[in-house]
């Protein structure tokens, strides 16, 4: 059983659907939840499903892509709880373009959302992070093996997991950082990929399925919970077994 009662999570990207199981699963343990998205008015209909007196969520109107935002995030959920124990960076974008047609634009914008917005949420974050804390970005199997016509995405997603193995050494004993890479999940940023390769992606997959939100919420809430207190460093992937095959 994860216990997060009186622990405050600083959750971005959270109106995805990781990031909403995520946060779902995160409330029922007990925790604070301050939550951050560019959608503000679903982010408060989401809030309000979860919280319905409001006493332990606070949410955020959220650009990942810019350093302010990211800083005034923060702020908020240091005044509101007083303090971060736990933070998952899972906003991020998912484009399809060709790398011969990409221009600097579509390249630049996923790059600002998928990669500095992480950067700068967790530099935000680093002066109010409780002892024993954790920090469990979001990165994907394309971080690992490539991914067709999103290279753009995929390199965001490479670059993460060395980002997080530097910031593991930097944060010593003070706080974990561990990644989760999802496979395919069934959630709308991946329906269209489904649509095209659905076949191909469950027949490279031995469980044979795609991935729930849920379960990849669940990996997260361990690695955030004391059953993970010597994991540091680590990746864990959520897939099926599509990187394996």
């Amino acid at each position: 059983m994860t216990d997060f009662q009186g622990e405050t999570l600083l959750l971005s990207g959270a109106g995805g659907s990781i990031a909403r199981a995520v946060a779902q699963q995160f409330f029922t343990a007990g925790a604070n939840l301050v939550l951050g998205d560019l959608d503000g008015a679903a982010l408060d209909e989401f809030a309000q499903e979860l919280d319905p007196t409001g006493a332990r969520t606070a949410t955020f109107v959220l650009d990942a892509a810019s350093s302010a935002s990211n800083d005034e995030f923060v702020q908020l959920a240091v005044e509101r709880f007083g303090g971060i124990d736990h933070l998952v960076p899972a906003a991020g974008i998912y484009p399809e373009q060709a790398v011969a047609e990409m221009t600097d634009e579509q390249w630049h914008r996923v790059v600002s959302i998928n990669l500095d917005g992480v950067f700068f949420l967790v530099r935000a974050t680093l002066p109010h992070l409780n002892r024993g804390g954790s920090i469990v970005p979001i990165a994907s199997v394309a971080g690992h093996r490539g991914s067709a016509r999103h290279a753009h995405y995929a390199a965001t997603k490479g670059a993460l997991l060395s980002f997080s193995r530097s910031l593991a050494w930097e944060l010593g004993d003070h706080a974990r950082i561990n990644v989760v890479s999802p496979g395919i999940i069934r959630t709308p940023m991946t329906d269209d990929l489904v649509a095209v390769k659905g076949a191909d992606l469950l027949s490279a997959t031995p469980m044979g399925r795609l991935g729930d939100p849920g379960e990849v919420a669940s990996v997260v809430s361990f690695l955030c919970s004391s059953a993970a207190a010597f994991v540091q460093g680590e990746v864990i992937h959520v897939n099926g077994g599509l990187h394996m095959a």
